[in-house]
């Protein structure tokens, strides 16, 4: 039955297309002043098309497929061997059903051959410029198929691969966070993309001092996750030999401009907390300054530097934060900072003291996750850059 009814449909086209061309025709006689019979020219044309239609979809594998004008060259000869037996088979119809005259046959077929002939040259054109048509048509859905397919596989393939790099990524982040007596650090990463290029980590200098640094590449994607782990591994190479921060932002510093394309650069802040004197020493290389949520005040640390991978002779300057019982410090990227709302209105520096302030009594970790969750849920989870953010803890 499903197959039965596009065959039929097919079938009344067709019919409904042979009508009209009879109309058509019968219209040019009729303005030109030929005296015709309307039903001789429907049942005529309706004889021609569905004759010749049946007759050329058996031959046309003669001409289908071949160039112009080799096409032509082989379907003219064919459709005037197709004309013979259609203009008799469909005279003798007309002849029994509605002739033009009281004629007998032989004189019709002798005498009334113009018309059929006109009707079946015009169906026959009309019938090769329909299958170049529609092969031109098959061809193209063919190879925009084909293109589909080969770009689903190549998108495919580059999720699978995206998908490895973020795994890569992930694994380059602290599994664990070390931690000292007394203090406790929690971080939080959540790429814009499959990958970014925000990067944290916190790694033990010795038994009393922890390393901590948080950066942000310019850009997102591939590019800047690729120039994240050299970051990474930059910092990870220098630090045990650095002096202070201010020197390793320096090392590193000199390395990425050796080494970064026109235009890149990285926002970096370094620190080192020393658990035993409650020190926080840092350089901060163009990064978002940290927020220092104390019993009584909130403040930023506004001392800054230039950022890496620009001017490699810069020289960095070391800062230092003392550190007090039931002190929270904040190190963020401006994915956290620049979320934006429906009205475009970004959580901005100043509401993430704010929030902080107001969970100030929480832990690294409980205040890390709420501040995620309260961001989150101000921009409905469409972060539009990386957001990276670090809570240190004084117990």
């Amino acid at each position: 039955m499903r197959l039965v009814l596009p065959s039929l449909k097919r079938f009344a086209r067709a019919q409904i297309t042979y009508i009209v061309v009879s109309v058509v025709v019968g219209a040019i006689f009729w303005a030109i002043g030929l005296p015709i019979n309307p039903w001789t020219v429907l049942l005529y044309t309706l004889c021609i098309g569905n004759l010749l239609s049946a007759g050329i979809d058996r031959v046309e594998f003669l001409f289908t497929g071949r160039p112009f004008p080799y096409n032509w060259l082989i379907f003219l000869p064919t459709l005037l061997v197709l004309t013979i037996p259609v203009y008799l088979i469909s005279s003798t119809i007309v002849w029994l059903v509605s002739p033009p005259g009281p004629q007998t046959l032989g004189h019709l077929l002798r005498t009334g051959w113009k018309f059929p002939f006109l009707i079946t040259f015009l169906f026959g054109v009309i019938s090769l410029f329909y299958h170049n048509t529609k092969e031109r048509l098959e061809q193209r859905n063919q190879e925009l198929e084909r293109s589909v397919k080969k770009g689903a596989a190549q998108i495919e393939q580059q999720e699978q691969e995206l998908e490895r790099a973020r795994e890569i990524q992930q694994s380059l982040m602290p599994k664990e966070i070390p931690q000292l007596a007394g203090y406790e650090v929690a971080g939080a990463w959540r790429p814009a993309r499959t990958v970014g290029g925000d990067y944290y980590d916190v790694f033990k200098l010795d038994e009393r001092r922890l390393g901590i640094c948080i950066a942000d590449v310019v850009g997102k994607g591939v590019s800047a996750a690729l120039l994240m782990a050299n970051v990474q591994a930059a910092v990870r190479a220098f630090a045990g030999s650095a002096a202070s921060p201010a020197q390793l932002c320096a090392k590193v510093n000199r390395l990425l401009c050796e080494n970064l394309a026109t235009g890149k650069y990285v926002t970096f802040l370094y620190a080192v907390l020393d658990g035993a004197t409650g020190r926080l020493a840092y350089c901060n290389a163009g990064h978002i300054n940290p927020i220092v949520v104390s019993r009584g005040a909130v403040r930023s640390l506004d001392s800054s530097g230039a950022v890496l991978g620009v001017f490699p002779a810069w020289q960095f300057e070391d800062a230092a934060v003392e550190l007090s019982a039931g002190d929270r410090v904040l190190l963020v990227t401006d994915g956290i900072t620049e979320a934006s709302d429906a009205d475009d209105r970004e959580f901005g520096e100043e509401k993430l003291a704010a929030a902080a302030q107001a969970l100030k009594g929480r832990s690294a970790t409980e205040m890390n996750r709420e501040l995620l969750d309260e961001v989150s849920a101000f921009c409905a989870a469409h972060f539009r850059d990386d957001a990276t953010l670090l809570v240190i803890a004084a117990k």
